[in-house]
């Protein structure tokens, strides 16, 4: 998660995030360390190459996709993260998602796993960021909140151990509502994948 410097860490405190109303949600820290799940691997060999991760925490998926033969680079705010990243041999930049990034518009195949729909804080503005970065023909892999929940954009911050990170942008994205989001940013919806009790659209850009 690019705005959680904590996901370069590997430490099993409880990691929060939390709402400006108050709404806590435990972050599953040590999975963002851990290897990619067989589900997660099974997702990454429907991908074709180049893959760009945004917010790879420490790079796992990065990895994965490695050793799975297709070629991958991850992108991620938190520079610590970035450095554990690459002494696992992820090639990783430390670069924003809003940032001017490589290889803009030729990307095959664009990730945002992990809660990663939250990066900004508006939805719409990180799908038309995604479409942007995709080639042509290129695809997006993005994980939603289940059905049901709500959407939400506001701010949120990080509590762990008795510290706090300042407020920062933040959103959720219920499965529902992704299909019209990812439309007004100019993709469309062409499936979903459940895995492990996870929900993860497939999105293409849409033609004119």
């Amino acid at each position: 998660m690019t705005a959680a410097s904590t996901s370069g860490h590997g430490e099993s405190m409880t990691t929060v995030l939390r709402r400006r109303d108050g709404t806590a949600q435990q972050l599953a820290v040590d999975d963002w360390t851990a290897p990619a799940t067989p589900a997660e691997r099974g997702l990454l060999r429907s991908l074709h190459g180049p893959v760009l991760d945004l917010g790879c925490g420490p790079g796992r998926l990065v990895v994965a996709l490695g050793e799975l033969g297709i070629p991958a680079m991850g992108i991620d705010a938190s520079l610590q993260a970035v450095r554990r990243a690459r002494t696992r041999g992820a090639q990783v930049l430390h670069y924003s998602v809003f940032d001017r990034l490589p290889r803009e518009g030729r990307w095959r195949s664009v990730l945002l796993f992990d809660g990663n729909i939250g990066i900004g804080g508006c939805p719409t503005t990180l799908f038309s960021r995604v479409r942007d970065l995709l080639a042509r023909d290129g695809r997006a892999l993005v994980e939603t909140d289940p059905p049901g929940t709500t959407t939400i954009e506001g701010e949120a911050r990080l509590e762990r151990a008795g510290e706090t990170t300042s407020w920062f942008p933040w959103a959720w994205v219920a499965a529902d509502d992704a299909p019209r989001l990812a439309g007004a940013a100019g993709l469309r919806l062409t499936g979903w994948h459940v895995a492990d009790g996870r929900w993860f659209a497939r999105l293409r850009r849409r033609t004119r």
